[in-house]
């Protein structure tokens, strides 16, 4: 789905058609918007449709339409020191995006099915950090990714205040997918082509509202190991103690990706 907007000659013309199509709202995920420029998640030779308001594939690498990754954004109701969970993180373009509104007491975790675009998403990452005016100009909160099926979230990992899924979820997944975030969590998703945000009112109720037709490609179903056993995805824990900790926290993420930057 894409193209409901004009297209653009740069990153900021893309923005200002985003925002006079109102899939821009806020002045928050606007300046997020515009802090990243969407071309550099592609690769160089198809860079010259970064700013059409289109879907990108290149085998396993997918970016969705910027309409799509606005109407998320601003459905997640995204705010400083929440934690977020991007199911099917691809490139990590929209998880950096919201690590610059989450900013350092925040936590930033992507789940990816194909190894190669994980480590496209640290490539994109590391040049975000290195190279970007932005990187200085906002308070970030690293994303992390790690490779494995978002259907196979081992069962003690915590609940997110916000989850996105980047893949069409079946109605049998709903309540699956549900029960990642906390009471008074959001979680938006693809269910049954509806761009669908659904909000934790309670321990077992819910509220859902129906955002616009989309279409995205099914999750990919579990596949069992030798053992017949699923390989279960274990995501980093996190707890009070890591957001009293997050400065030495986020110098041994930024060693990993061979960058320490200090303010």
């Amino acid at each position: 789905m894409g193209g409901a907007v004009s297209a653009g000659e740069d990153n900021d013309d893309l923005i200002d058609n985003l925002k006079e199509a109102h899939y821009i709202r806020t002045e928050v995920v606007e300046q997020a918007f515009r802090a990243i420029d969407r071309a550099d998640y592609y690769l160089e030779i198809y860079k010259d449709n970064a700013y059409k308001d289109l879907a990108w594939k290149n085998g396993n690498i997918h970016l969705s339409a910027p309409c799509i990754y606005s109407e998320v954004m601003e459905a997640l109701d995204l705010q400083p020191g929440l934690s977020f969970l991007n199911l099917g993180s691809g490139t990590g373009y929209l998880s950096t995006m919201v690590g610059l509104i989450l900013g350092p007491f925040g936590v930033n975790h992507g789940i990816e099915l194909h190894d190669d675009v994980v480590e496209y998403a640290y490539q994109k990452l590391e040049n975000f950090i290195k190279t970007s005016d932005s990187f200085d100009k906002f308070e970030f909160c690293e994303p992390s990714f790690v490779v494995g099926n978002c259907l196979e979230i081992a069962s003690d990992s915590r609940q997110y205040d916000r989850v996105y899924c980047g893949a069409g979820v079946q109605k049998d997944h709903e309540e699956y997918m549900r029960n990642l975030i906390k009471v008074g969590g959001i979680l938006v998703m693809p269910l049954e082509e509806k761009l669908t945000k659904i909000t934790r009112t309670g321990l077992n109720t819910w509220e859902t509202e129906k955002i616009l037709a989309v279409s995205f490609a099914p999750l990919i179903q579990p596949c069992s190991t030798d053992a017949g056993k699923l390989q279960m995805v274990q995501l980093r824990k996190f707890n009070q103690l890591q957001y009293v900790n997050v400065f030495s926290d986020l110098t041994i993420c930024s060693t990993r990706l061979g960058v320490v930057r200090h303010k």
